[in-house]
């Protein structure tokens, strides 16, 4: 009987001892949760600085777009304004405007690279350390509970064994007060209750060894383990946050790193702005509207009271009032012209640009010079070009036949020379105007569509009603007063025949076109000529190149320039 109270209070000590053991399973949770926000937090991060990036590449994309939008295009009247300072320091901006851009792209780049890459990169690597440290403390959990299932076990069958072992020993207890049951009997009760008691004491030492080996390993847990899983996963944490930390200082060093470059973008449309200058600019208006003629002289003053003819200023440009020639009255359509030997302007004016005040008119010619220039040694590099490609084909046969270039050489040879004629042509019309030669041949005069001869009177009938109008152009004035007579010529029929159709652009040709069908023209690559109507969706392009020539030619052989403000014939200052 002392052998069964002691058990109990063995059993209900150990009770109290294993109650005490509670499982850390919610701190794991809270953990876990705590730690997946914080990924959350550097992903929501992340994204954050992945739009800003994409906000800087917008941005750089829009400011490269308006920059282009503004340059000025190649070979249209705009390239003309970009001589002024005003329009340069305009030109300037736009130019550091594209830098400005491009460092916005640069902060896209460094903002990628150094903090969305490296991020991106990290909290794969933290969730793989975290995803480790929960699994390290969910087995060593896992370890514990199986102690715990083991202990229980154990404490299950010590407590079944020793209430076997108490009712054996009250069943031989009552065999042997019987005085009825046989010793056989007694002694049969009396090793049962031995064995059970046996029994009884050898689950009593499993289920202490159990115990011992159970409260060893929840020591371990809650002393060793669970604190070092704990700390790690603090130390991971800590490493999240020092690392948005370090993020966040690296977005504002990369806009930091930039704004050197933006201020020397500022400052260089600061310094091109100061760059303006009224004066020159002024200068070169002048320079590029001046006409060269003198101002007229003084009206003379008539006296109707007596029949006289009517004089003639002495200060008039004409010179051809002392000619002896009488002078001719314009009959029929009153002219009435400014400056009589300017015809009106219709189409493209005439090849001399003899339509145009002598300054506008030298200029004019020394451009078409130049341009001329510059076609020829065009040709000349294609031709030295081909010559080289001759002599290797000469050289190694095998490589071409050298027979294959003569054409192309001789069509070079043809279209120098023809540009070589243009040249002389153009310029003894500029030694004409800048006074090195005495007078026009009677080729010019032919080539230029005006014949001096039949319009002088003209000029110096004419002379007193001219002036000049605010825009430097030349307007036309009817004489109410008196109308004179002129007979009809073929300066004339210039202005009687039928208006051509308007330009309405340029074009420059891409390649070279021989127009051999009725209604097409030929082109030389390189050349520009202008467009008087597009493409009507046939493939063809009609252009032209002077008054007196015009046709078309395919859509493709040209690129197109579209004066969008364009309404009427071009017209020449």
């Amino acid at each position: 009987m002392m052998f069964l109270q002691s058990f109990s209070w063995f059993l209900a000590t150990l009770s109290r001892s294993i109650s005490v053991c509670t499982p850390s399973q919610d701190q794991f949770d809270n953990l876990e949760k705590h730690t997946q926000w914080g990924i959350d937090v550097l992903e929501k991060y992340i994204k954050f600085v992945k739009e800003r990036t994409e906000i800087e590449l917008s941005y750089a994309k829009q400011l490269r777009n308006l920059s282009k939008k503004y340059q000025p295009k190649k070979n249209s009247k705009e390239e003309e304004e970009y001589r002024y300072t005003s329009t340069r320091a305009f030109l300037a901006t736009l130019n550091e405007m594209n830098d400005y851009a491009g460092q916005h792209e640069v902060i896209s780049e460094n903002m990628t690279s150094l903090i969305t890459g490296e991020l991106t990169r990290y909290v794969q690597e933290l969730k793989q350390e975290r995803k480790s440290h929960f699994h390290d403390g969910r087995k060593a959990q896992q370890h514990l509970e199986t102690c715990w299932k083991q202990l229980e076990a154990s404490k299950r069958r010590f407590e079944r064994d020793c209430k076997e072992a108490d009712r054996a020993q009250q069943y031989f207890e009552k065999m042997d007060a019987d005085i009825n049951v046989t010793k056989a009997d007694v002694e049969k009760a009396r090793q049962q209750a031995q064995l059970r008691h046996q029994m009884a004491e050898e689950s009593k030492a499993e289920y202490s060894s159990t115990l011992q080996k159970f409260n060893s390993e929840q020591h371990d847990h809650y002393y060793t383990h669970i604190p070092n899983i704990f700390q790690k996963i603090q130390e991971m944490e800590e490493r999240r946050i020092v690392r948005i930390g370090e993020s966040m200082k690296t977005f504002a060093e990369v806009d930091r790193q930039v704004i050197p470059i933006i201020g020397k973008c500022l400052d260089e449309i600061t310094k091109a702005a100061e760059s303006i200058d009224h004066k020159n600019d002024s200068q070169l208006v002048i320079e590029a509207f001046k006409s060269g003629f003198e101002p007229p002289g003084d009206v003379e003053f008539e006296d109707f009271t007596q029949p006289m003819k009517r004089t003639v200023s002495e200060s008039s440009l004409s010179n051809s009032r002392g000619d002896g020639k009488s002078e001719p009255k314009f009959g029929g359509k009153s002219k009435g012209k400014l400056w009589p030997f300017i015809k009106k302007n219709k189409g493209a004016g005439p090849e001399d640009f003899s339509n145009l005040p002598p300054e506008q008119r030298r200029k004019k010619l020394q451009q078409k010079v130049d341009e001329l220039n510059k076609d020829i040694q065009k040709e000349m590099d294609q031709r030295d070009a081909l010559t080289k490609m001759k002599d290797v084909y000469i050289k190694n046969p095998q490589m071409g036949d050298a027979a294959s270039v003569d054409h192309r050489l001789a069509e070079l040879g043809q279209n120098i020379e023809k540009l070589r004629l243009e040249v002389q042509k153009f310029e003894g019309w500029l030694a004409e105007v800048e006074g090195r030669l005495p007078m026009r041949t009677e080729q010019a005069r032919r080539q230029s569509g005006l014949y001096e001869a039949q319009n002088t009177s003209a000029v110096n009938s004419c002379a007193q009603d001219r002036e000049s109008s605010p825009d430097g152009s030349y307007t036309e004035e009817q004489s109410q007063e008196t109308e004179m007579k002129v007979p009809a010529t073929d300066f004339d029929d210039e202005f009687d025949d039928e208006e051509p159709l308007p330009t309405i652009g340029t074009c420059k040709a891409l390649y070279t076109f021989e127009g051999q069908n009725e209604g097409t023209i030929s082109v030389a690559e390189g050349e520009m000529l202008y467009v008087i109507e597009e493409d009507k969706g046939d493939g063809w392009t009609r252009i032209r190149r002077n008054e007196d020539e015009e046709g078309y030619v395919p859509t493709s052989y040209v690129e197109v320039y579209l004066d969008k403000n364009a309404k009427g014939a071009m017209t020449y200052i």
